[in-house]
């Protein structure tokens, strides 16, 4: 793996590979500038609200609720929709979720072949790579290959199980507890979380990692 949520095997870990589309946003926000139809300190705070502030911090607090609340997590995985909803996380892209828990024996991805539906209000933006067609493509095909790509390798025995998230249904992905968490609360574990772990393309922080 060549950096944090980057694959060779995805897009060719490439730092400064921009994709055709991403040129395009980038063309069109110049000009929208230019011509002070947006203003640039707005946008920058509406990226920084879903990239840092709305998700997946708050995708994390729902995993953490799960981890320390057996009634929480029942919920959870019965209606994740509702679950979320009653922490306040609600809204675009985020209306219809279902939850999928990763246990000793399996371990489940999340991918969008057709677009790259993805419940903002939980998870933030999306990265790049999962909006890829090399990702949304390989994932289906070689799951097993993909999570090595991104340093994940499970034992052969590991059962992985892929999620298409459509329009109307969004997953979140409630990862396995780290061992030696015990003593940590909820918001010591919430830091524990990341964004690809409740995607399935990566795993929860180890303890001493962030110095919990």
């Amino acid at each position: 793996m060549s950096g944090p949520g980057r694959s060779p095997g995805i897009d060719g870990g490439h730092p400064g590979a921009i994709g055709e589309m991403d040129l395009r946003v980038r063309a069109l926000e110049s000009v929208l500038v230019e011509k002070g139809y947006v203003d640039p300190a707005a946008l920058d705070e509406v990226i920084d609200t879903y990239e840092t502030r709305v998700g997946p911090r708050n995708g994390a607090r729902v995993v953490a609720r799960a981890w320390v609340d057996p009634g929480y997590r029942d919920w959870l995985l019965t209606d994740a929709s509702a679950a979320i909803a009653s922490l306040g996380y609600t809204g675009r892209q985020g209306e219809h979720m279902v939850a999928v828990e990763n246990t000793p024996t399996r371990h489940n991805l999340v991918v969008c072949t057709l677009c790259s539906c993805y419940p903002w209000t939980v998870l933030g933006l999306p990265p790049t790579w999962y909006k890829s067609a090399p990702y949304r493509s390989r994932a289906v095909r070689d799951p097993r290959g993909v999570l090595a790509d991104f340093g994940v390798r499970l034992p052969p025995d590991t059962e992985i199980r892929v999620w298409d998230s459509t329009a109307e249904i969004r997953y979140l992905v409630l990862p396995l507890r780290p061992v030696g968490t015990e003593h940590l609360d909820e918001e010591d574990l919430a830091a524990l979380v990341t964004r690809d772990s409740m995607i399935g393309a990566g795993l929860p922080r180890e303890p001493e990692s962030v110095g919990a």
